[in-house]
Formats: structure tokens, C-alpha cells, sequence
């Protein structure tokens, strides 16, 4: 045990884990007879667990989410000063903390003015949905109400996320969903529906406009769509979708949605994923990078436009948007969230982002040559996904277990990757994903490669 491990009874804190405590996304029958994974301190890009094994962290505390590596007492003490100040007001009143950081937000935001608080995406997502229903029943005699989601695309876990969620598996066994949602095709040119054509990018966004046009643009309400697809598998759009998915919206009178909640606050080497696009959303949603984890917070960010929908007469009732997020009145979130983008800003960690994704995406590419059973490589900034196949020429996709088999090999050698498991039909689970934080060197770059590269020779030898 070394000075980053725990306390002489973690011990007991296993078996208090391994008695009482539902883990997210995992099947504890294993558990009976093996540990669970307790993860003690983290520093920078580095976890020790309770076992005291460093482990190099290439996905953001597992989910995407800590971007600007663990152990910041700045965070610490931001958060400590303001809760002692004010920790909570429901979110009909203001806050300081609360109006700094919407001003500085929407400032890195051009065309957006609002910020709507809450504590998680997939709130943040919802809150999008009631906007747009409600605009829908004020302004269209409630016949402009559905959501157009992408194949492919996640959202969240609640019942309005699920039926928005492009992962079968997923989904699975909680339906029935909520009505009014509607499914588009993805935007993958490495599986493209069409065979190999020029201007995938486009096509894949006319595709959009077939279902639009089915379905009829006098009832379709909004677009919700990643900028770029994380847990579907790292998917850059191709060239010409999004300006083709903006003229499309913009033609039928339908309101954008931008779900950032993966890539926004740097991840991409932008603010925004979408900002490398020249998009200009309606919507957009964000959580994960938002405080990078050190305190619960959401954003739905909208257009002045999007706002003065709700602007009316007092007397009525049903003028405003009725809504309420309990914990998005705590002001911890915001305080934490101002400090993030000061760290970010501070650092250059954007650029950084930018630089250390280009060496990440060279490195994964570099595994394409060496390794047959590499597909694809692909991403944008530090976020990036490699596809493996069974098969280069007819792109069969390698069985899950060996996916698993690839992210259990580099665990074992102390570097932590991610997976789209559990998510899509079809077998098509076969995508290893990285996220490391925004802080990242050559050198921890170097060792998350390094480290893949001797896991696939592992796994695909033996």
C-alpha cells in the first residue's frame, strides 16, 4: 500500500460495498465470489484503488466526465467557500454563483442567452422536449410535438431519454415509451447504409428529411442530435452533414437540439463539439465537463428566441415554463463550474485538447497498421474511438467478449479504456472508446497506446 491508498479498514469498506451497494451498469453475480473495484484518491490523470493498484485513467472517472483530472483544491475550495455562503436556493430565485457563470457561459456561446439549471444530462435533455411540447401546444395547436433522434445517439436514462436513445440494448426490456419520438438514420460512413458513395455526408442528412417528409414537417417538432456520437461508437460526422442538417431544419421550421453533454467543455479542442461546424443551435445541453465532476450540475442553454416563447402575460397560467430541478438550486454546481472554466482558460487546456487529440488519433491510426483486426480509427480532440472487425474487407464486427477481453488486458496493465458495450444491436459492440482528461501529456498519450497496442497482440493471438 502506498500514500495513495486507504485507510487500515478498507477491508471493511469492500465488503460494506460488496453488501450494499447497486452499482451502475453491472451484473454483480460475480461479486459472490470476487471483489468489487473501490476506487480510493485520485491525482491528475491518475486513480489508485483499494488494493493500492495505480491506474492510468483514459476515460474521465469511467464515464466521460472529470476533464480536468482529479485532486484540485482550487475546486475544493471554491465549492467549500460558497456552500458556507449559501449552499441552496430553488431555482425561481437567483443566485450569485448561479448568474456569473450563465453570463460566462453563454458568452463562449454566440446566439445563446439563457441558461436552465439542473443535475444531470439526461434532466437537461428532458427539459429540452418540454420546451419544445410546450412551444408546440402555445404556438402550433399542439401538432408540432415530435422528436426526431438519431440511430446511434444516446441521451440519458429516464423514460423520455430511453425513448429518445439510439441503443437497442439499452432499451431493452423497460418499454413501453413515451409516444412521439422518432428514430433518423446514423451518420457512420465506415458502415454507410448506401454502400460507398460521394457525399456520404449530405445523403446520411437527407435521410433526416425522408423522415421528416414521412412523418410530416407540420408535426415535427424538434432535432436532438450528439455532435459528435460517443457512446455509439466515436462517430465525427462526415463532411457536409451538419451545414445540410442546419438548411434542413431551418426549411421546416424545426428547432435544433444539440446534446453536449459528452463533448462540451473542451473535449473536442472547442467549448463545444459543435462549434467546429458553424452550427447555430436552438438548444443546447451539457453536464459531464460542466464542473468535471467535483459537483452535480446541468445546463439547458437556449436562444433568446427559444425564450421570449415563454414570455406572456402574467395571468396566464400556462404561460411560462412550469418546471422545477430540486438540486438545481444547489449553488455548489455553478460555483464549481466557474472555476472549471477558469482552470480550463487558464491552462490552455483546450488547445491542449486539440494538440494531445491529434497525437491520440495518429497513435490509434498507427495501430491500424500493425494490428488487422483494427477497422477504423477516428475522433475529434480527446475523444476518440477504434473500431475492430473480424474482417477488413467485409467489416464483420469482432465478437463483444473480446472487446472486453482488450479493456480487461489493459486494466490489468494499469491503464483504463472504455468500451460501446451493452449498448447497440446487431453485434455492432465492437468499438474500444478513450477520453483521458484535458490535462493529458505525450507521455500519458503515449502509455494509453502503448498499452492498447499490447493488449490487442494479446487477445488476437492467443
Amino acid at each position: 500500500m502506498n500514500q495513495h491508498t486507504a485507510p487500515n479498514d478498507i477491508s471493511a469498506v469492500v465488503e460494506a460495498d460488496r453488501r450494499h451497494v447497486w452499482h451502475h451498469l453491472t451484473q454483480h453475480k460475480p461479486y459472490e465470489t470476487s471483489d468489487p473495484r473501490v476506487i480510493i484518491e485520485g491525482r491528475g490523470m491518475r486513480v489508485w484503488d483499494a488494493t493500492g493498484k495505480e491506474i492510468l485513467d483514459a476515460v474521465s472517472g469511467g464515464v466521460w466526465t472529470v476533464n480536468i483530472g482529479y485532486g484540485r483544491e482550487s475546486m475544493a475550495n471554491v465549492i467549500r467557500d460558497q456552500v458556507l455562503k449559501l449552499n441552496y436556493f430553488a431555482g425561481a430565485a437567483g443566485t450569485v454563483p448561479g448568474a456569473l457563470f450563465a453570463e460566462r457561459l453563454v458568452g463562449k456561446m454566440p446566439g445563446m442567452s439563457r441558461v436552465f439549471y439542473s443535475n444531470s444530462g439526461s434532466e437537461a435533455n428532458e427539459k429540452v422536449w418540454k420546451m419544445i411540447r410546450q412551444i408546440s401546444h402555445r404556438h402550433h395547436g399542439g401538432r408540432k410535438a415530435k422528436i426526431l433522434f438519431r440511430e446511434r445517439d444516446y441521451h440519458g436514462t429516464t423514460f423520455g431519454t430511453l425513448s429518445a436513445g439510439g441503443h437497442a440494448q439499452r432499451n431493452a426490456q423497460y418499454g413501453p415509451f413515451v409516444p412521439g419520438f422518432v428514430e433518423v438514420p446514423h451518420c457512420l460512413e465506415y458502415r454507410s447504409q448506401w454502400g460507398a458513395i460521394e457525399n456520404y455526408g449530405e445523403r446520411a442528412a437527407d435521410a433526416i428529411e425522408a423522415v421528416i417528409l414521412r412523418e410530416g414537417p407540420d408535426t415535427v417538432g424538434g432535432l436532438c442530435l450528439e455532435p459528435i456520437t460517443a457512446g455509439g461508437g466515436a462517430i465525427v460526422p462526415p463532411a457536409g452533414y451538419w451545414e445540410r442538417v442546419q438548411e434542413i431544419c431551418r426549411r421546416y421550421e424545426i428547432l435544433l437540439h444539440i446534446d453536449e453533454v459528452v463533448c462540451g467543455m473542451g473535449r473536442t479542442g472547442t467549448w463545444f463539439g459543435y462549434q467546429h461546424y458553424g452550427v447555430e443551435p436552438d438548444f443546447v445541453t451539457m453536464a459531464k465537463g460542466v464542473a468535471s465532476g467535483y459537483a452535480a450540475i446541468s445546463c439547458t442553454v437556449t436562444s433568446e428566441a427559444v425564450f421570449d416563447h415563454f414570455k406572456d402575460d402574467a395571468d396566464d397560467p400556462l404561460s411560462f415554463f412550469r418546471d422545477i430541478s430540486t438540486f438545481g438550486g444547489c449553488t455548489s454546481g455553478p460555483a464549481a463550474a466557474l472555476e472549471n472554466m477558469r482552470i480550463l482558460e487558464d491552462e490552455n487546456l483546450l488547445e491542449n485538447s486539440a494538440r494531445m487529440g491529434d497525437r491520440l488519433l495518429a497513435n490509434l491510426q498507427g495501430l491500424m497498421e500493425k494490428h488487422a483486426v483494427v477497422g477504423e480509427a477516428r475522433g475529434k480532440g480527446l475523444f476518440a474511438g477504434l473500431e475492430l472487425v473480424a474482417d477488413r474487407t467485409t467489416k464483420e464486427p469482432v465478437p463483444e467478449a473480446m472487446v472486453k477481453a482488450v479493456v480487461a488486458e489493459c486494466m490489468a496493465n494499469g491503464v483504463m479504456i472504455g468500451a460501446q458495450n451493452r449498448s447497440l444491436a446487431g453485434g455492432m459492440n465492437n468499438a474500444l472508446l478513450f477520453a483521458p482528461a484535458l490535462i493529458a501529456t505525450k507521455d500519458d498519450i503515449d502509455a494509453i497506446t502503448d498499452c492498447v497496442d499490447h493488449a490487442l497482440g494479446r487477445v488476437f493471438t492467443h
